[in-house]
């Protein structure tokens, strides 16, 4: 069903353009293409298509990077006018969206996907201290190599793993390398000539108190020092030392050396969405700003978002975004046909947590914030070593060859 499509080369109008080419925006548009829609447009520049998850175990020396990227034409749906060209603003009152050549494209139904926006500039000194003298992240596919290489010289010293407050995509991965990380240096009997600090902005380790109990088992086993409700805010990278605010003492300041720092960036809407009359104006960070039950706009009814960009306040894992292609799809025809939306997302998320290099804590949960179990009969409140399977074998392949064709 998934071909090599020919490029758009000028820039009609379309019933539904479908802004992004990520996780999101193929799969809503292989819903929709699956549901007899016959014009939908998919704006995208991107060559190749990734599989982010993965990079968390790449990072941690348990995949390959390779497996995590294919290329963009695979995934397209067959049908799809694929635009290859970047969004740079839209005008929902003029229904178009502008592109990075100039050019723009109408559209009656709109679909906002792009994803989001990694803000490395954001803390000091970390843009030029990514990649090298055991400085990385997981969040670029070119860096995940690196952190793994860091982490496997590393014998004796100190390892900082740090997050960003606010929302970011997969807000487990901060925690995941490092327990990964630490792992791996119990197997090689090191561990205990490594200091670990986890840096995180929350009071607690995870927002669900079932889960969260799990994981001070997990730091406690590795004799993690974790620093609570503080961030990182500058690298120095010649000093190899990062600056840690801790806001529950008032925003004092503190130095922490390190010898393998993970650093995860703060996130927001790409910039041009956060100056779009999309945005929501009560939100700095500029996500689209939507129903969080329907998915829909809450000025512009003829738009929808879905995924790391809307306004929603569910965690922005790709799990979300399976539960929420399928409303989007819905509630857009719904719509498009004169009918109030039927459909309703309920916040679900997972957070596939690997807290070895065998076992793994499948959080799911909803806007409730409460356990919610979607595999009958096994109990996923406590380290397995099947989710771990799932997590490295069953999750990738239900991602290219279910979500991304509107199966799942």
């Amino acid at each position: 069903m998934y071909v090599h499509l020919k490029e758009a080369t000028n820039m009609p109008g379309h019933r539904i353009v479908i802004v992004g080419g990520g996780s999101a925006g193929i799969s809503v548009a292989a819903r929709l293409r699956r549901a007899g829609e016959g014009d939908v447009a998919v704006v995208d520049p991107a060559v190749t298509h990734y599989y982010q998850p993965l990079w968390t175990l790449v990072g941690g020396g348990r995949a390959p990077v390779e497996q995590s990227a294919r290329p963009q034409a695979s995934v397209m749906p067959k049908g799809v006018t694929w635009i290859r060209k970047g969004a740079v603003s839209v005008d929902p009152d003029a229904r178009s969206v502008e592109l990075d050549d100039g050019s723009s494209v109408e559209y009656e139904y709109l679909v906002m996907c792009p994803g989001i926006q990694l803000d490395w500039a954001k803390v000091t000194g970390l843009s030029d201290a990514l990649g090298r003298d055991g400085v990385s992240s997981n969040y670029e596919y070119q860096l995940a190599p690196a952190t793994w290489k860091f982490i496997r010289e590393l014998r004796k010293g100190t390892a900082v793993f740090t997050m960003p407050g606010g929302p970011i995509k997969c807000a487990g991965a901060p925690q995941k390398i490092a327990y990964l990380a630490a792992d791996h240096w119990r197997e090689q009997g090191v561990l205990r000539d490594i200091d670990v600090h986890l840096v995180l902005p929350t009071p607690g380790m995870f927002g669900v108190p079932e889960f969260a109990k799990v994981l001070e088992g997990v730091v406690a086993r590795y004799g993690i020092q974790v620093h609570f409700q503080s961030e990182m805010s500058s690298v120095n990278a010649g000093a190899k030392e990062i600056t840690v605010v801790d806001h529950a003492a008032g925003d004092t300041t503190s130095t922490l050396s390190y010898d393998v720092l993970h650093a995860v960036p703060p996130q927001s809407a790409p910039d041009w969405v956060k100056k779009s009359a999309l945005a929501d104006p009560n939100n700095p960070a500029g996500y689209v700003e939507i129903d969080k039950h329907t998915l829909q706009h809450t000025r512009y009814p003829n738009v929808f978002a879905l995924g790391d960009a809307g306004s929603s306040p569910n965690s922005k894992t790709g799990a979300a975004i399976r539960k929420q292609a399928p409303v989007v799809a819905r509630n857009l025809r719904d719509v498009m046909a004169g009918r109030t939306p039927s459909a309703s997302y309920g916040g679900y998320a997972s957070c596939p947590l690997t807290t070895s290099r065998h076992h793994m804590l499948l959080a799911e949960f909803d806007y409730t914030m409460t356990p919610t179990p979607s595999i009958p009969g096994i109990d996923t409140i406590k380290e397995r070593r099947d989710m771990w399977l799932l997590k490295r074998y069953g999750l990738p392949a239900m991602y290219w060859n279910a979500m991304l064709r509107g199966l799942a």
